[in-house]
C-alpha cells in the first residue's frame, strides 16, 4: 500500500467518548506485536506472523507513519485504523485511476464486542472526511469475516463488488452513495 500524503502528521489526538486516535508512541511497541502475532487478529489477514520474528524486526516506535492512528483506552493501545492508498494493480477500485484511499483495522481481541472498532472508525471517518473532502474511500474484507462486513456497512460502506484474492472471496465497498458508475 502507498501512504496517504498529509500535510501535517501528526493530526490533534481525535477524542471519542471512550477512546483517544492518536500517533504511535514506544509504549505500544508490545500491543503491535501482539497484533500482528495473533492468530485471532490475523485469521482473515495472511495468519499470525511469528513472535520471535516480530520482536526483532518491529521498530522501538511502530506505525509511526501518515495514516496511522492507534486505538487508546485509557493509556492502552487496543487497536489501529489506517488510511493508505489502494495499489492500482490489485482488484476492486471506483476510480479508473485507481489510488482510492483505503479504511483498515485491527483491534486486540479483549477489544472485541464493546463497540470500541465501530466508535473509532466512526471518529477516524469523520477526520478523514475533513481532511480529504470529497475523496472516495473503499474498504475490503474477507466475505468470511462478517463481523468486518457488519462493521463496514454500519459506517455507511456500500457493497460494490466481489473478487477473488488472496485465495478467498473478498468483500468490496465504498463509502457514502458512491458506486464504480457514478465515478467512471
Amino acid at each position: 500500500m502507498t501512504e496517504l500524503v498529509v500535510t501535517a502528521w501528526p493530526p490533534t489526538p481525535v477524542r471519542t467518548a471512550r477512546l483517544t486516535l492518536r500517533q504511535s508512541e514506544n509504549r505500544d511497541r508490545r500491543a503491535f506485536v501482539e497484533l500482528f502475532a495473533s492468530a485471532e487478529v490475523r485469521t482473515y489477514l495472511g495468519g499470525p506472523q511469528p513472535r520471535d520474528e516480530l520482536e526483532r524486526t518491529v521498530p522501538e516506535i511502530p506505525g509511526r507513519r501518515p495514516g496511522v492512528f492507534v486505538v487508546d483506552l485509557d493509556g492502552m493501545m487496543i487497536g489501529t485504523i489506517h488510511f493508505d492508498r489502494r495499489d492500482a494493480e490489485r482488484p476492486g477500485h471506483v476510480r479508473p485511476d485507481a489510488g482510492e484511499a483505503e479504511l483498515g483495522y485491527m483491534f486486540l481481541p479483549t477489544a472485541w464486542g464493546h463497540g470500541y472498532a465501530a466508535e473509532a472508525c466512526a471518529a477516524a471517518l469523520t477526520w478523514f472526511a475533513g481532511t480529504f473532502p470529497g475523496e472516495p474511500l473503499v474498504l475490503c474484507t474477507r466475505t468470511a469475516n462478517k463481523s468486518s462486513m457488519r462493521l463496514a456497512m454500519k459506517l455507511g460502506f456500500s457493497e460494490v463488488e466481489r473478487f477473488e484474492e488472496f485465495g478467498a472471496e473478498q468483500w468490496f465497498g465504498v463509502m457514502g452513495s458512491l458506486t464504480t458508475s457514478a465515478l467512471r
